[in-house]
């Protein structure tokens, strides 16, 4: 059994990968909730939506939210109505967020994507991280902000003073799931919006301390791969570099994946936990998703 801890950009991308060479019954997806809110009336999880598009192939690649193939006609709509929506949602897309809106007022977040997942075909497990609606706010030099304020309104440009969420509980079966696991793969996400708030929910760390844990570096050289990360990891203290994302998750890491560029902090990271590899983790194409999934399934 494999189970993933997920963002909505950076690991999706590694998702492509790992279902190719996992049986989808034997894969589960605990994913971040910490942004979801309502936007035009609807409830939006977009890291949720963004997993479950990615295991049914309907995902929109090119920008990691949204379904591919999807139309704008409500969207462009409502902006001639003199409405302007903070996103953008396809047509498709706003379906789908529209029932989860219905189905929420009678079921928990995890039910409802419980009964989306089967309706997509989806034979993998996809877990809400919780049921508690969570909230956050991004402290910046120009004020206290909400997270999407932040990335899309102020496109993540204000400087970066703290990042402040509190911890909620796991869903139903989230700590089971990690426990029961041969393997947990922490993919390449934001870790402190978007894996940090799955790891302070209580019983979480003691879990990945009894099973094996391998991580992908979202850091390359000094930059994120994908969105804020850098800011926000700056904003709490880290170095922004893989060593400073390892320190976040040494004390329950097992296996740690850095790009081929961060080859000079192999050694040091070494002192820290026991197996570094250095491979490469820009994922271009499906060939270079598959690769990195084998090589992480791959444990000596």
């Amino acid at each position: 059994m494999i189970t993933v801890l997920s963002g909505g950009t950076g690991t999706p991308k590694l998702l492509q990968g790992i279902k190719e060479i996992v049986k989808p019954e034997d894969l589960t997806v605990i994913v971040n909730t910490l942004e979801n809110n309502y936007f035009s009336g609807v409830y939006v999880s977009a890291d949720i939506d963004t997993v479950m598009y990615t295991l049914c192939n309907l995902i929109n690649d090119e920008l990691w939210y949204g379904r591919k193939d999807d139309t704008f006609y409500t969207h462009d709509t409502l902006e001639k109505l003199g409405y302007h929506e903070k996103l953008r949602i396809g047509d498709k897309d706003r379906a789908l967020k529209i029932q989860k809106t219905e189905l929420i007022k009678k079921y928990t977040l995890q039910e409802a994507v419980q009964i989306q997942k089967n309706a997509l075909g989806i034979k993998s497990n996809i877990l809400p991280m919780s049921n508690e609606q969570p909230t956050v706010k991004i402290d910046t030099n120009e004020g206290l902000m909400s997270f999407h304020d932040f990335l899309i309104t102020h496109q993540s440009k204000p400087e970066v003073k703290d990042v402040i969420y509190k911890e909620v509980e796991p869903a139903n079966g989230v700590i089971e799931a990690i426990e029961e696991s041969d393997h947990v793969i922490i993919g390449p996400s934001n870790p402190i919006t978007s894996i940090n708030p799955i790891l302070i929910m209580p019983g979480v760390k003691s879990a990945l301390k009894k099973t094996y844990v391998t991580s992908v570096s979202p850091i390359i050289g000094d930059s994120a791969v994908s969105g804020p990360a850098s800011k926000f990891m700056k904003a709490k203290g880290y170095d922004v570099d893989c060593m400073g994302v390892c320190s976040i998750y040494k004390d329950f890491l097992n296996h740690y994946i850095i790009n081929t560029t961060d080859y000079k902090y192999k050694n040091i990271i070494e002192k820290m936990i026991s197996k570094v590899s250095v491979e490469n983790i820009i994922l271009k194409n499906m060939e270079d998703k598959i690769q990195l999934a084998e090589k992480i399934l791959r444990i000596d």
